[in-house]
């Protein structure tokens, strides 16, 4: 890997860990590998949001025309979010893409996702199906938000009944990640789940 990208993490990884605005708004980077080029973030999920009280794990590579290029970044921890592909964690936004600088970091990075979840845009989606919920029906998709935060991420749990809808399908033999995915698509309506899941 260029020097020049790995003389560059160093210095804000140790920005990351020092910065009391990284304590505060509980973001984290760790390195995986000796060459820097592998970075595990997370996040927590923003206070007033229904990701509050969860922690939010990111896969991070930096390429080596860093910090020209920007890394790639995707969720590990799975999230239903119009920006986020609840299938593989990839993510929509322009500064991971054709806006990014060269000025920026991975605490720009981190923060920038971290303030992603508290506001979503939904007309520039990553998951056509979780921004079709965010945009018809608000407060389905708060619930269903909060119950994969619950669910992923470590969010404190709740009751709902949607615990007994999945467990409906699992008894069917569905497994449970496939079995949340076509309830939260379905706006957890059970029958609609099953067709989908069974057709």
């Amino acid at each position: 890997m260029a020097n020049i990208a790995v003389q560059r993490i160093k210095r804000e990884f140790k920005e990351v860990v020092k910065s009391e605005e990284a304590a505060r708004c509980a973001i984290s980077v760790e390195v995986i590998n000796d060459t820097f080029t592998e970075l595990r973030g997370e996040i927590a999920g923003p206070p007033d949001t229904p990701y509050e009280g969860g922690n939010f794990v990111l896969e991070i590579k930096v390429p080596e025309t860093y910090p020209f290029n920007p890394p790639k970044v995707r969720f590990v921890t799975k999230i239903w979010h119009p920006n986020i592909s609840s299938v593989t964690g990839a993510i929509c936004l322009d500064i991971l893409k054709d806006q990014w600088a060269a000025a920026m970091t991975l605490r720009t990075v981190l923060l920038s996702l971290q303030a992603l979840l508290a506001a979503a845009e939904p007309d520039d989606p990553q998951d056509a199906v979780v921004a079709k919920q965010y945009k018809e029906d608000p407060e389905m998709f708060k619930l269903t938000a909060r119950h994969w935060a619950q669910a992923y991420a470590g969010a404190p749990k709740t009751h709902s009944d949607f615990d007994e809808k999945i467990r409906r399908l699992v008894d069917m033999g569905v497994d449970e990640h496939k079995a949340r995915v076509a309830l939260s698509s379905c706006s957890w309506n059970l029958e609609k789940a099953t067709e989908t899941l069974f057709s």
